[in-house]
């Protein structure tokens, strides 16, 4: 898949999971919840362990619907790893030059985190796919508004801050996709194996972000 097709795939789905479970089975698990209630963007963090490992398994077995990528990317060695293991997409919670043009030499989508204005700007014009805008939990869907006056042409996500309860405030403020993990993710349901629930969660999620796009995007 090139990274224009993962790309719309992203904005269609526009709610990427962030998992950093460390139990192997049980993220299994949970990847197969929520991807039954409509989250099919899977984000596999860094900070778990062998997570290069749990990538390139699951990227064998998962349905072609589902969206896979990696997070909290934070060197070139690592980005060449996990697009090798088979990332569709590499999230970073920092903005780095080298890291981008990884991705982009190996088509796949390249989501640097960013936080001010000058940084945002400068991981778009480096080639940035969509801006991750991390820790947004401090800004609120408002920082977005106030961004999108002088760069309308910028995609961005947020990761932080966002819930299920809220998604509609930050695509009616003109984020292309959120990222979530505990709100949705819920500990106490993951400890328990009540993965229904889980899906539950992700359905309620899915519709949440569904309704938003179509009244507010474009």
């Amino acid at each position: 898949m090139s990274s224009k097709e993962t790309l719309e795939k992203i904005y269609t789905y526009g709610v990427v999971a962030v998992i950093r479970l460390k139990n192997r089975e049980k993220l299994e698990k949970v990847v197969e919840a929520i991807s039954k209630g409509g989250v099919r963007c899977i984000e596999i963090t860094m900070t778990i362990p062998d997570a290069v490992e749990v990538i390139c398994s699951l990227a064998g077995t998962l349905p072609a619907d589902i969206i896979l990528g990696a997070g909290t990317v934070t060197d070139t060695q690592t980005a060449e790893a996990v697009i090798k293991a088979g990332a569709q997409f590499v999230v970073s919670p920092i903005f780095s030059r080298k890291i981008i043009n990884v991705c982009k030499d190996a088509d796949v989508v390249c989501m640097p985190g960013c936080y001010t204005p000058t940084e945002i700007f400068s991981a778009w014009t480096a080639g940035a796919d969509v801006v991750k805008v991390f820790p947004a939990t401090s800004l609120g869907p408002k920082y977005f508004k106030d961004i999108a006056v002088p760069f309308p042409h910028i995609k961005m996500m947020p990761t932080g801050g966002v819930t299920i309860d809220n998604v509609g405030e930050w695509i009616a403020a003109g984020a292309v996709a959120v990222g979530i993990g505990s709100d949705l993710l819920d500990k106490k349901s993951i400890e328990e194996e009540h993965y229904e629930a889980l899906t539950e969660r992700a359905l309620k999620m899915y519709m949440n972000f569904k309704a938003a796009a179509e009244k507010y995007r474009k």
